[in-house]
């Protein structure tokens, strides 16, 4: 019996790549019959514009406006795409400036959030914070599908592959990818051991193969030569080309540092190099 997603929860804003986040989460929505809700969350001008000048009121109300005829824009391409057909989505609009707090907040009630890889050429880029996906992955604790900001996005994953070490920010990835893995038709795990363990157990003890057969998903299973934390993202992106992957499922390592989310190396190489879409849980 297949694993279905419920409430998929996509980031909208005024970035080129908000429309194929979209499209993506209905796409997936349609296939496992789930609710799509899309929530809007940019940081108004004047957000940036108190931080490195005093804005005065009259400023203050202009970008307070061009900030509301961005978001209505974002309404209006919303609307045009869901005139196509089903499914329904809902819309939500984030009304405070920490807007990571906001959409974190409602990343609570999701199964699966659809996130955008961070494109500093882009020109809204600026009204989302660049640790925007990240931090919200930390403070909901949900995961995340990350959509790049460069190339087609896949209509289906049907080769998914997953990067494997046993850690808990791996197994939460690798459960909650589960309803994609099941409907994929080649699923290829990666591991990177950098020193094999001694077994903490004895007897018929539990492990990945297994887990992922009692889910329905028949795997294949590489075990790459190990690797610094700095090069496995490189190798990971690079070994799913060689795949022919669709999709790259992993977990998300960092920590907090102040109010700045810090990536460990494989993430952040990731998240700055994404090829194609990944799903990560921090």
């Amino acid at each position: 019996m297949k694993t279905n997603y419920r409430q998929i929860l996509v980031h909208i804003d005024n970035t080129r790549r908000s429309d194929a986040r979209l499209a993506l989460a209905r796409h997936i929505a349609h296939v496992q019959d789930a609710s799509v809700a899309a929530v809007h969350a940019a940081q108004p001008g004047y957000y940036h514009a108190a931080r490195t000048l005093e804005a005065g009121e009259r400023l203050a109300t202009v970008l307070n406006q061009q900030h509301a005829e961005r978001r209505a824009e974002a309404r209006e391409r919303f609307d045009e795409a869901l005139a196509e057909g089903s499914p329904r989505a809902t819309w939500a609009e984030c009304l405070e400036a920490d807007v990571i707090r906001a959409f974190s907040q409602q990343a609570l009630y999701a199964d699966l959030l659809v996130l955008g890889q961070h494109d500093p050429a882009d020109p809204s880029s600026g009204e989302v914070p660049a640790d925007f996906a990240p931090s919200v992955m930390a403070q909901s604790g949900r995961p995340a599908l990350m959509v790049p900001y460069v190339g087609a996005v896949p209509a289906s994953f049907d080769t998914v592959a997953v990067a494997w070490k046993a850690s808990r920010e791996a197994a939460a990835a690798l459960t909650a990818a589960l309803p994609l893995l099941q409907r994929a038709r080649h699923v290829v795990v990666m591991r990177w051991n950098e020193t094999p363990e001694a077994p903490r157990a004895s007897g018929s003890i539990l492990g990945l193969e297994r887990f992922l057969k009692l889910h329905g998903v028949a795997a294949r299973f590489d075990d790459e030569a190990p690797a610094s934390p700095d090069l496995v993202g490189e190798l990971m992106l690079s070994r799913c080309t060689d795949h022919g992957a669709d999709l790259l499922v992993m977990g998300c390592y960092g920590h907090a540092r102040l109010r700045e989310w810090l990536l460990g190396g494989a993430s952040r190489t990731v998240m700055r190099s994404m090829t194609l879409p990944v799903l990560m849980s921090h």
